[in-house]
């Protein structure tokens, strides 16, 4: 013990001096390289070229955006130059009275200083300047004293990132930083400095990252004490470590979630002669639903309620052109009121109570994230319980990578990262269809004994626990209120439970069991189902007139969807694009970008970066269930053939329905997910180990595999760099340009904080 003791403490030593040797040079080799620079500046002021005007508070407005440009010197000494920008209480000052000018001009647009501000190098000089340049870089010399002009690439920094006003600009002469804005743009930039030297920065995230990197390749890594120990659910010591990890997502996202409750302000924008973006539809719900009435106050402008068909564009158009307002942008608009089509129940569990106790509107990202923390909870739990029985003796190791790459193809990236209304039904179904199934994958009572009037059984078949099947049934019909495709796990029932089925049929044929008996299991799991359900279709009637009308065919988006149906033709192309939309990198960060998905006749399309195989590829391995016949799934295979079936109408489905939807993959890639898990285990283990992988006190003992092939080696290897793959697609994913909810716009200064760990390398 005290030799591993010292050896852990040896590597963890190591790891920590490469860290720290890779933080203190490699990312801040512009500061070693910038130690000789002279800091010389030829004036207080740059000059201003005709088409910047400086303004009293010392920023800078573009009159000309083809003469918008700073002039200045450099010698040559530094390979950076720096922006310098007004002082941030100036700027939030400026951007306070643009407001305040706009709301008093009647909506009228005033120019807000820039967050972010696109600029361009380019430094002219002598001939003999590009000699000693050509010399340094071994190139051919020419003896001309003509000028030289250096032409940079176009660039951007991020006003409220210091760091990111540090450009590269290597070469002496005549410096012109180029505003790179449209007219009357309002640049908080005063200044630009060359010959400057780039300061030493310790950055503690860029740390955490590389921790976080080393700690999972060292737990994951093949030889690692955790392929040694078994998966035991029963074990108080697992128990109390999944209870650790899952700390780790709530102090995130729990920090997260506080602070939108303290901060966070209501989410509606109009601009004039265009719709009104409100994303706070839950709370108006809410609202409606504390009042007692089933739509939502919000006003109705007579022109709107007045026209004989409000569905179509054109008319739409023609009152916005006309100055006609608010006409909501994706609210549901029927007999002269505002309705919202998502499902009601969020609204009910969530946003209500909180209005009802604190007496403001729940931020919906902050109930967003709070549900997509129950489930990566849930979804883990599930995950973990069907690893057991498909391979109860396989390893931690093997069960913690499988959790994670389910968890990432169950598109958890995308979803914790846009948290306004169109996921919250999503994050609601997934956690209550996870904790559903939960519930009855654990409804077998073979092993564990409950009171008679809780255990119901017939013929031979395992039994059931009956408060487990209502409480998974009652989870389940609960996606009738959120996102009703999810009332579709439904029909998992009939795999899981077909030995019960077939039994009891088998029973009352023969009349071995009363007629009142055997119906108490399906009673289990009708009546709650019917509690939940009646509720929400009366709810449906109220509002539409139809048991079934959710009002989605009522919005008001680009088109008229009482008329519109998904071309046919598209379908071919969005199931590809769904599965198999590759990737596009590019050269700068970050390194990713929003891939093209062509389609033949125009449809619904949200920009995506990639498809579910390619950002996760372990998901390819539900492909390969349904050749594994001859793997030991100990029952599993025909429930998990049901989830890559269901999956796969619901990838068709949402194809029909909605057309291309990034946050659409979330219907189907947790079931996706599950039917991976079988050929993830085979590839990482080959058949279930014949004996366990540790002591059954879960230390790591000589009790495990002693040998491993070289292939299951670089099959296990393969995994974590899959799972690695998968988990950085996703990271990178939240910084892409042109995505919605991007995080330049939206986070501009968190987006260049990251953005230069790398670009002044």
């Amino acid at each position: 013990m005290i030799k591993r003791i010292r050896r852990l403490l040896a590597v963890a030593l190591a790891a920590l001096a490469i860290i720290t040797a890779v933080e203190c040079v490699a990312f801040n080799m512009p500061f070693w390289r910038t130690l000789g620079a002279s800091t010389d500046s030829n004036a207080v002021h740059n000059a201003l070229g005709s088409g910047l005007k400086r303004t009293d508070d010392g920023m800078l407005t573009v009159t000309d955006p083809t003469n918008a440009y700073l002039e200045l010197t450099a010698d040559g000494t530094s390979d950076f130059l720096r922006i310098d920008t007004v002082d941030s209480s100036i700027i939030a000052k400026a951007r306070e009275q643009a407001t305040e000018q706009s709301r008093a001009q009647g909506d009228a647009v005033i120019p807000k200083p820039l967050a972010t501000v696109h600029v361009r190098v380019d430094i002219t000089g002598t001939v003999a300047e590009a000699n000693a340049n050509a010399a340094t870089a071994g190139a051919d010399a020419t003896s001309q004293t003509a000028q030289v002009t250096y032409s940079g690439k176009a660039q951007s920094i991020g006003i409220a990132s210091p760091r990111s006003h540090y450009i590269n600009a290597s070469g002496a002469g005549v410096v012109r930083v180029w505003i790179q804005e449209e007219r009357n743009a309002v640049v908080p930039i005063s200044d630009a400095r060359a010959n400057v030297k780039v300061p030493f920065a310790f950055n503690w995230a860029r740390v955490a990252v590389m921790v976080l990197l080393l700690t999972l390749i060292a737990l994951w890594r093949p030889g690692s004490s955790l392929w040694h120990i078994t998966l035991n659910p029963a074990s108080l010591r697992q128990r109390l470590a999944f209870a650790a990890i899952m700390a780790i997502p709530t102090v995130a996202l729990g920090w997260s979630i506080i602070w939108q409750l303290l901060y966070s302000t209501p989410l509606a924008f109009h601009t004039a002669g265009n719709y009104t973006y409100d994303f706070d539809q839950y709370a108006h719900v809410a609202d409606s639903l504390i009042a007692g009435r089933p739509w939502l106050d919000l006003p109705v402008p007579d022109q709107l309620a007045q026209i004989s068909n409000p569905y179509d564009v054109p008319t739409r158009l023609k009152l916005l052109s006309e100055g006609v307002n608010p006409i909501y942008w994706d609210y549901a608009f029927h007999n002269g009121h505002w309705y919202s089509y998502f499902g009601v129940l969020p609204a009910a569990l969530l946003f209500v109570p909180y209005r009802l106790a604190t007496g403001r509107a729940l931020p919906t990202g902050a109930a967003e994230q709070f549900l997509m923390l129950l489930f990566i909870i849930f979804f883990s739990m599930l995950l973990l319980r069907i690893i057991h029985r498909v391979m109860p003796k396989t390893s931690l190791a093997a069960a913690s990578l499988v959790t994670t790459s389910g968890l990432l193809g169950a598109q958890v990236g995308y979803l914790v990262y846009r948290t306004n209304f169109y996921q919250v039904p999503f994050a609601a179904s997934l956690a209550l269809t996870s904790l559903g199934l939960w519930f009855w994958l654990g409804a077998d009572t073979s092993a564990r004994p409950l009171l008679p009037a809780d255990r119901w059984h017939a013929g031979n078949a395992a039994p059931l626990s009956l408060p487990r099947l209502a409480a998974g049934a009652l989870c389940i019909a609960a996606n009738f209120g959120c996102r009703p495709t999810f009332t579709l796990t439904a029909l998992l029932a009939f795999p899981l439970f077909w030995p019960q089925i077939r039994a009891m049929i088998s029973d009352l044929r023969q009349h071995r069991i009363p007629l009142m008996k055997a119906l108490r299991a399906p009673a289990a799991m009708i009546i709650p189902a019917i509690v939940v359900v009646t509720p929400l279709m009366l709810w449906n009637k109220v509002r539409f007139g139809s048991l079934f009308n959710f009002g989605n065919a009522y919005q008001f988006t680009v088109s008229d969807m009482t008329r519109y149906t998904t071309p046919v033709v598209d379908m071919p192309s969005t199931v590809w694009y769904y599965l198999f939309l590759p990737l596009r990198f590019t050269r700068q960060f970050p390194w990713l970008a929003i891939s093209p998905a062509p389609m033949p006749v125009w449809g619904y399309y949200e920009v995506m970066v990639g498809a579910l195989f390619t950002a996760t590829p372990l998901m390819l391995m539900a492909l390969v269930l349904p050749y594994l016949s001859s793997l030991e799934m100990h029952g599993m295979r025909p429930w998990l053939l049901s989830c890559l079936a269901l999956g796969a109408g619901l990838i068709v489905f949402d194809s029909a329905v909605g057309g291309l939807g990034w946050r659409y993959m979330a219907d189907f890639g947790w079931l996706v997910a599950l039917a991976a898990v079988p050929g993830t285990l085979w590839l990482i283990n080959g058949r279930e180990p014949s004996t366990s992988l540790a002591g059954a006190n879960d230390a790591a003992s000589g009790d495990g595999i002693t040998h491993v092939t070289p292939w299951r080696w670089l099959m296990r290897w393969t995994v974590l760099l899959l799972v690695l793959w998968a988990l950085a697609i996703a990271v990178l994913s939240c910084f892409v340009l042109a995505r919605d909810d991007a995080m330049i716009t939206n986070d501009p200064a968190l987006w260049y904080n990251v953005q230069s760990w790398f670009s002044l390398l």
